[in-house]
């Protein structure tokens, strides 16, 4: 987990601006499970196109709850469970998905 200081840094951001759209709780929900993937990676599992789950990630990024890592031209997008946000999000979807 991260400590206060870590988040303070990030921009602020409503909770009604990350689950207002279904696109981006699905990208959240599928990273939270699977730890990283590439865009087209998932672009497939979501089934939602390309340049859309692109603005997404670029939106989920921002905020911190995801990190973008370049391997020469592919990017690899991780959810960021050191941040206490996107930790609290993983263990909601955890919860969700049990009862």
């Amino acid at each position: 987990m991260t400590n206060k200081g870590e988040t303070e840094k990030l921009p602020k951001v409503a909770l009604e601006d990350v689950f207002s759209s279904k696109g981006r709780v699905r990208i959240l929900k599928l990273l939270a499970e699977l730890g990283e993937l590439n865009v087209s990676a998932i672009s497939r599992n979501i089934n939602l196109n390309h340049s859309a789950v692109k603005e997404h990630l670029k939106f989920l990024t921002k905020v911190g709850l995801l990190r973008e890592k370049r391997f020469g031209r592919i990017l690899i997008y991780q959810f960021r469970d050191n941040n206490i946000l996107a930790h609290s999000l993983k263990q909601l979807f955890k919860i969700w998905e049990e009862n």
